[in-house]
C-alpha cells in the first residue's frame, strides 16, 4: 500500500501492492453507499446500519492542508483554524517509516492507513483514501478520506422528528432511499417499454449542463452528472456516501447544507445565491442553485437534489467578448500614470477573456511618424493563462525581423489577425525566436494591434491563442483595437507625466539651495523630498540666509499647487524673500511685502490664465536667529509653527502667532521673539511632513517629538530619522524639512562701546578698535578698521541722533563692525565729483570690505560692514 504524499518529495508510510478490490481489500472498512436502484433483497438483508460520517482533507500539491472537515475535526481533534495552510506532515506519528519515492508518476488513487498523530497526542492507525484531482483553474491537490472512528451523531443531517411526513427510515434509524428499478414505474408494474424512457431520463441527467446532485436525508452524495464532476475535480464513485463539506470544506458548502437541511425538513424548494464554489477557485463567490426535495408515491422525502445554475467549465467566449464590450471594456486599464502598470493592465482586461496571453512591447522612445522598417521593441508587460508560459524577451530590446506580425502591424499601421499555419509567416516561425516560443507554447492564431495615439506610435499588442480552439474573429479583433486604445491613452499619458515631473524635478531642485553658507549661528540640515502620488512635484521650499551681525534667517516656505508653475512661483517668491532679507526687514513686515507680491503676481497672471489663483494660498514661516542675544525673531503666514527641543528632552511649538496664507491680505503679521538655550534643536518642515496617509495626527505629532527629544549630533542623521519613522509610504505631499542647532556667540568676541555725541570721540574710537583688534589677534585689519570707525563714527555724529553705539564682531571668518544712532537718515553711497568736499567715505568703505548696509528699528538705524578674515 502506497502512502500519501505530504509534501514535494516527502512520501513517509510503507509501499505496499496496489489496492485489491473493496471486498478483498485489507484494513478498508467503508461498505458502499446505498443508492437509488442499489435496494438490498427484503430477505436475507442485515439491517440497514447508520453510515459513519466520513472525515475529508483537502491536501495541496505543495503538501499543505487546504481543507478540513467537520468529521475531521472530530476524528482528530484539530480544529480547521488550527490545521489549515500548515503541512499535512504535521499530522504524522512521530515513529512513521518514510520511504523513497517511486521512480513512476503517483497514480491517481491512492489506499491504505495511515499512522497519524491525534491533537491529545496520541496515535491513530486508520484506513486512507486520496484521490488526485485537477481543479478548473489547474490546480491539483489531493482529497483524503477516512471513515475509521467517526460518527455521524454531531452531523448536519436531519433528525427523524425534523423530517417532513412520508420519510421512512430502517432499523439503526438511517434513512433508506428506494426507487424503482429500470423497467419499474412507480406503481411496481412492468409496462413494456418504460426502460427507454427511464434511459433517456439518465441521459438527461448525466449530460445536462447544470450542475446536478442527489443527496440523501443525511445529506450524503448520492449521485453527481458529469457537470457536477468537473466542477468538484471529482468522478462519482469517490463522491458518493461524502457530504458537500466534505468534498469541499468552505464556507459556501456549510451554508449549502443548511440549505438542503430546510429543505428536508420543510419540503420546500430553496433558491440560494451561492450554493456551490468550483474546488480550486476560492476566489469566486459561489454559484447559484436551486434545492428541492425528492418524494415518493405518498409524499415522503427521501432524497433532495441540488440543481446548480452555472455554466460549463469551459467559459464561453463569445458570450464573454458580448459581456465585455456591453461594459466598459477598458474601465481597469490607465488608472494611474504608471506606464509599466498600464501595460501590465491591458494585458490582465485581454487575459483569458480575450485571448490565453498577451504581449505589450514598447518603442524605446515615442515614433512621431510611422515607421518604415524594424524597431527595437522592449517587452513592458506579458500575461498567459494558465499562468506559468514563459514569455520571451527581457531588459534588453529586441528587433523583430520585417516579415513579422509584430514589424508588419507598426510598418502599416493597421491591426490583423494570422493563423499560425499561414504560408506567409513561414519565414518569420523559421527565424524568429519569438514564433519559436509561440510555436512552443501550441498558439494556433494571434492578433497584433498597434498602439497609436496623438499621431505617435508607441508600439504593439500581441493577444494569443493556445487553450481556446477558437480562432480569432474580427469582433476578437476589434475589442482589442478597443483595449489597445485606452492602453495606449494611458501610455502617452504617463510618459507626458514623467516627462513634465523630470522637467518639475529639474526646475525645483534647481531653485532651491545647492549648498548651505557658512555662518557661525547655526548647525543645519535640510531635507526635501517630492510628492509620490500622480499630482507631481509641488512648490515647497526652504532657505538659508546670512544676514548682518551673524545673525541668520530661516525660511521654509508651501506653493500651493504642483507641477511647473507651482515650482516656478516658488523660484519667484523664493528670489523675493532673499530680496526683502537683504533689506534686513523684521520678519512680519517681510511678510507683509511677499503678501503684496502675491497679489500682483495673481492679477498680472489672471489676465493670461486660467489659474488666477497661482501664488494665492502660500504659506510661509520666517525667522531670525542672533548668536549674541540667543533670541529667535520669527513669524509665520498661514504655516505651521516651529518645534523646539532643549537641550534636556524638553520639546514644544514655538508660539509663533497665526497669521493668513500669503495672498488673502487684509489682516496684519505678528512677530514674536522667544530667548533660546544653547543648543536648542528647531524643526522647520512643511504640512507634508505632518500629513502621512493612514496615520492619526497626534500620533504623527509624538513621533516628530520623540525623534527630536532624542537627536543625534549628526543633523543630517536626525533628518533622516524623523523622515523614516514618520513616512511609512510615498508622500501624497513634497516635504521640506529644516534642522537647526542654535550656537551662542560667547562674549569675548563681541565688544560694544556707547560713544557721547562729540566729533573728538573718533579719535577714542580709533584707539579702542586697534587695541581690540590687537588683542583678538587681528594685527592686519587694523588700518582698514581704523578708517571705517572714522566714516562711520563720523557720520553719525554728524547727521545722526545720539547715543552712539561702536560694535565689533568677531567671528571664525568675519570682522563685523556696526555703528549705530537715534535717527531714521540712512547714508546713499555716490560717485563724488573732482571738487567735492564730501561723498567719498561710503565709495571708499565699500572698496575697502566684503559687503555694507543698513537696517532699521523702529526707534534707530545700524550701518554695518563685513571683512572677510584670511
Amino acid at each position: 500500500m502506497e502512502r500519501l504524499p505530504t509534501s514535494p518529495g516527502e512520501h513517509p508510510g510503507t509501499a505496499q501492492p496496489p489496492p485489491a478490490p473493496a471486498g478483498d481489500r485489507p484494513g478498508l472498512t467503508q461498505p458502499p453507499p446505498t443508492i437509488p436502484g442499489d435496494r438490498p433483497d427484503a430477505a436475507g438483508s442485515a439491517p440497514a446500519r447508520p453510515l459513519p460520517s466520513p472525515a475529508t482533507a483537502v491536501i495541496s500539491e505543495q503538501g499543505v492542508v487546504t481543507g478540513w472537515s467537520e468529521g475531521a475535526r472530530r476524528l482528530l481533534g484539530y480544529a480547521p483554524a488550527e490545521i489549515m495552510g500548515r503541512p499535512a506532515a504535521r499530522l504524522l506519528a512521530h515513529d512513521a517509516d518514510p520511504v523513497a519515492p517511486p521512480a513512476a508518476p503517483w497514480p491517481a488513487d491512492l489506499a491504505g492507513t495511515l499512522a497519524l498523530r491525534h491533537r491529545d497526542g496520541h496515535d491513530l492507525t486508520l484506513p486512507l483514501h486520496a484521490t488526485r484531482r485537477t481543479t478548473t483553474s489547474g490546480v491539483t491537490e489531493w482529497l483524503v478520506t477516512s471513515t475509521a472512528g467517526a460518527d455521524d451523531d454531531a452531523g448536519t443531517g436531519v433528525a427523524p422528528q425534523d423530517r417532513a411526513p412520508g420519510t421512512r427510515t430502517a432499523e439503526g434509524g438511517t434513512p433508506v432511499v428506494e426507487a424503482p428499478g429500470p423497467g419499474t414505474p412507480a406503481g411496481g408494474t412492468p409496462l413494456p417499454g418504460l426502460v427507454t424512457d427511464v434511459t433517456l431520463g439518465a441521459w438527461a441527467f448525466a449530460q445536462s449542463p447544470c450542475l446536478l446532485a442527489v443527496f440523501d436525508t443525511e445529506l450524503r452524495l448520492l449521485r453527481a452528472n458529469s457537470a457536477m464532476e468537473r466542477a468538484l475535480s471529482l468522478p462519482q464513485a469517490r463522491m458518493r456516501g461524502l457530504r458537500l463539506t466534505d468534498i469541499s470544506p468552505d464556507p459556501v458548502s456549510e451554508e449549502t447544507e443548511r440549505t438542503m437541511g430546510l429543505v428536508l425538513r420543510s419540503g420546500r424548494p430553496q433558491h440560494t445565491p451561492t450554493a456551490l464554489r468550483p474546488t480550486g477557485n476560492s476566489s469566486e463567490a459561489g454559484r447559484p442553485a436551486t434545492v428541492t426535495a425528492l418524494t415518493d408515491d405518498d409524499g415522503g422525502i427521501r432524497a433532495v437534489c441540488l440543481a446548480v445554475h452555472a455554466p460549463d467549465e469551459e467559459p464561453d467566449h463569445n458570450l464573454t467578448r458580448q459581456r465585455m464590450l456591453r461594459e466598459d471594456p477598458g474601465a481597469g486599464i490607465g488608472t494611474t500614470l504608471d506606464l509599466e502598470r498600464t501595460a501590465q493592465e491591458l494585458t490582465d482586461a485581454a487575459v483569458p477573456r480575450l485571448a490565453d496571453a498577451a504581449a505589450v512591447d514598447l518603442c524605446e522612445t515615442p515614433r512621431h511618424s510611422r515607421p518604415t522598417g524594424p524597431l527595437p521593441l522592449r517587452r513592458t508587460a506579458y500575461r498567459s493563462h494558465p499562468p506559468g508560459t514563459p514569455p520571451s524577451g527581457g531588459e534588453e530590446p529586441v528587433t523583430h525581423p520585417a516579415h513579422s506580425p509584430l514589424t508588419r502591424c507598426l510598418t502599416t499601421g493597421r491591426s490583423a489577425v494570422y493563423r499560425m499555419d499561414d504560408p506567409s509567416l513561414g519565414q518569420w516561425r523559421a527565424t524568429d525566436p519569438e514564433a519559436a516560443r509561440l510555436d512552443q507554447a501550441g498558439t494556433h492564431t494571434l492578433m497584433a494591434v498597434p498602439m497609436l495615439t496623438a499621431g505617435s506610435t508607441l508600439g504593439v499588442a500581441l493577444f494569443t491563442r493556445h487553450r481556446n480552439p477558437q480562432p480569432f474573429t474580427p469582433d476578437d479583433l476589434q475589442l482589442a483595437e478597443q483595449l489597445t486604445h485606452r492602453a495606449a491613452t494611458g501610455i502617452h499619458n504617463a510618459r507626458r507625466y514623467t516627462r513634465e515631473r523630470t522637467t518639475t524635478m529639474a526646475l525645483q531642485r534647481s531653485l532651491l539651495p545647492h549648498t548651505l553658507p557658512d555662518q557661525p549661528a547655526l548647525d543645519i540640515a535640510t531635507r526635501y523630498l517630492p510628492a509620490g502620488t500622480e499630482a507631481g512635484v509641488g512648490g515647497d521650499w526652504f532657505d538659508v540666509i546670512p544676514l548682518s551681525g551673524a545673525r541668520v534667517a530661516l525660511v521654509v516656505g508651501d506653493v500651493v499647487g504642483h507641477g511647473i508653475r507651482a515650482s516656478a512661483t516658488m523660484g519667484r517668491l523664493r528670489t523675493a524673500v532673499r530680496t526683502l532679507a537683504d533689506v534686513d526687514l523684521p520678519p512680519d513686515e517681510l511678510l507683509t511685502r511677499l503678501d503684496d507680491l502675491v497679489l500682483h503676481l495673481s492679477t498680472d497672471e489672471s489676465s493670461t490664465s486660467t489659474d488666477v489663483t497661482t501664488g494665492i494660498g502660500t504659506t510661509c514661516l520666517y525667522a531670525i536667529y542672533d548668536p549674541i542675544s540667543r533670541e529667535l525673531t520669527h513669524a509665520r503666514a498661514g504655516h505651521p509653527p516651529p518645534a523646539a527641543a532643549t537641550p534636556d528632552g524638553n520639546v514644544y511649538f514655538l508660539d509663533t502667532p497665526a497669521g493668513p496664507p500669503l495672498g488673502l491680505g487684509g489682516l496684519p503679521f505678528e512677530t514674536t521673539t522667544t530667548t533660546l538655550d544653547e543648543g536648542t534643536l528647531l524643526a522647520f518642515y512643511t504640512n507634508g511632513l505632518l500629513n502621512p496617509r493612514e496615520t492619526d495626527i497626534d500620533q504623527t505629532l509624538d513621533t516628530l517629538f520623540t525623534a527630536l527629544a532624542r537627536p543625534t549630533p549628526d543633523l543630517e542623521t536626525t533628518c533622516d530619522r524623523i523622515l523614516t519613522t514618520l513616512l511609512t509610504h510615498p508622500p501624497t505631499d513634497d516635504i521640506a524639512l529644516l534642522i537647526a542647532r542654535t550656537k551662542a556667540l560667547q562674549p569675548q568676541h563681541v565688544a560694544t562701546w556707547t560713544l557721547p555725541h562729540d566729533p573728538a570721540v573718533v579719535t577714542e574710537a580709533r584707539h579702542r578698535t586697534t587695541e581690540q583688534l590687537t588683542g583678538w589677534g587681528l594685527v592686519e585689519a587694523v588700518f582698514i578698521t581704523e578708517l571705517i570707525v572714522s566714516e562711520l563714527v563720523t557720520n553719525a555724529i554728524r547727521y545722526g541722533k545720539p547715543p552712539i553705539q561702536l560694535r565689533l564682531i568677531h567671528t571664525d571668518t568675519t570682522l563685523t563692525t556696526e555703528v549705530t544712532d537715534y535717527s531714521s537718515t540712512s547714508p546713499h553711497l555716490r560717485h563724488a565729483h573732482t571738487y567735492d568736499e564730501n561723498g567719498r567715505g561710503l565709495y571708499l568703505i565699500a572698496q575697502l570690505t566684503q559687503r555694507w548696509g543698513t537696517r532699521h528699528t523702529p526707534t534707530s538705524k545700524t550701518i554695518w560692514t563685513e571683512q572677510t578674515l584670511m
